[in-house]
């Protein structure tokens, strides 16, 4: 059963499931950013090439023979794909960036004192009395 409970307790725990929720949602803006580049940023890239379909670039090693396919090296996916990755690091870099100063002015706010407690209260109160009778 020990096991079993250690399981749990990882499984349950706060960073365990923000990291999950963190993937799920970097996936999905993953997908979001990949249609970002091929449907908004690559065409006018590829206008500006002459026309070219810039994902369909690639230099054939081998021609298709029958139903054997041909041995295509394809750069120009390769090249959006380091395109999507620059814009989907760019971004999370921004969205670190804006975090970590909101976390820098959370820190930089000062703190309020604790409140004192009863005992403190009480002393303050016979020290003022104190110097009030000298």
């Amino acid at each position: 059963m020990g096991m079993i409970k250690e399981f749990k307790d990882f499984a349950i725990k706060g960073n365990v499931v923000d990291m999950a929720v963190g993937i799920i949602v970097g996936a999905a803006f993953g997908k979001i950013i990949s249609s970002f580049v091929a449907d908004v940023i690559m065409p006018p890239i590829g206008v500006l090439l002459g026309g070219v379909d810039f994902t369909s670039l690639g230099y054939t090693l081998k021609e298709a023979v029958g139903d054997v396919p041909a041995v295509v090296i394809s750069y120009g996916q390769f090249v959006q794909t380091i395109v999507d990755f620059t814009i989907v690091a760019f971004a999370i870099f921004i969205a670190v960036k804006m975090m970590n100063s909101l976390k820098k002015k959370e820190e930089e706010k000062p703190e309020t004192p604790p409140e004192p407690s009863a005992e403190e209260i009480l002393l303050t109160e016979i020290r003022d009395l104190l110097k009030a009778q000298k």
